[in-house]
């Protein structure tokens, strides 16, 4: 390529000053231990306990919950046979004190909506709440008590995605407490199989949650 003055103009890297040269080795640089640091956590994460490990497991398990658990539930030989439908409700408070119930908000088939003739959906639509609910499941017993160090964490993740979802307040109404249910609902089994199942839909439903005022930011920061 050839400039105004007839001299030969160098292309890509070798055409850029020095500074924006070494901007852009900054930045491949930064994606590159990005890449590395995000490929080697998740590696740890599903890798056999070993040495490395055990020594690290709490900077791993900050690092991948509660956004990139692993979940095998949809290969076989065990493949996931229900839908699982996630729905909140709100505690209002008016200004003058007096409190309403919002009705049931199927939170799941809104991302069903949005999913549904969108070829190219976020992975907050597909993902966010279906591996929300399974942090909080598989955190708690079925007496809702935490089974293990990331209860509270799991908790604290679906109320938040809740109040994001939902709103901090309504009408000039605040929202103060949450509640959430899931209604389960088998998969009913092909025409060809002896498989049985209960066509009656499961619900499982939650205690009221406090919403918090870093609920309440966190919300509007999303």
């Amino acid at each position: 390529m050839e400039s105004d003055d007839g001299h030969e103009r160098a292309g890509g890297l070798a055409g850029l000053s020095l500074p924006a040269r070494l901007v852009v080795a900054g930045g491949a640089a930064v994606i590159a231990v990005t890449a590395a640091v995000h490929l080697g956590m998740v590696f740890l994460h599903v890798a056999p306990s070993n040495t490395v490990t055990k020594q690290n497991a709490a900077a791993i398990d900050d690092y991948i919950y509660p956004e990139y658990e692993q979940n095998w539930k949809f290969f076989a030989p065990n493949p996931l046979q229900q839908n699982v439908a996630v729905q909140a409700r709100a505690e209002l408070r008016a200004p003058d004190g007096r409190t309403t119930v919002t009705g049931w908000t199927d939170l799941t088939a809104r991302d069903g909506a949005e999913i549904r003739h969108n070829l190219l959906p976020s992975h907050t639509q597909q993902n966010e709440l279906r591996r929300a609910w399974d942090f909080y499941t598989n955190s708690h017993d079925v007496k809702e008590q935490p089974n293990g160090l990331r209860g509270a964490l799991s908790e604290q993740y679906v109320r938040r995605i809740v109040v994001d979802r939902l709103g901090a307040g309504q009408d000039g109404r605040t929202v103060q407490r949450v509640q959430v249910r899931a209604v389960t609902t088998l998969v009913a089994p092909p025409s060809w199989s002896d498989e049985k199942n209960e066509p009656k839909p499961a619900y499982r439903v939650l205690g009221w949650w406090p919403v918090t005022a870093a609920d309440r930011t966190e919300a509007k920061n999303r």
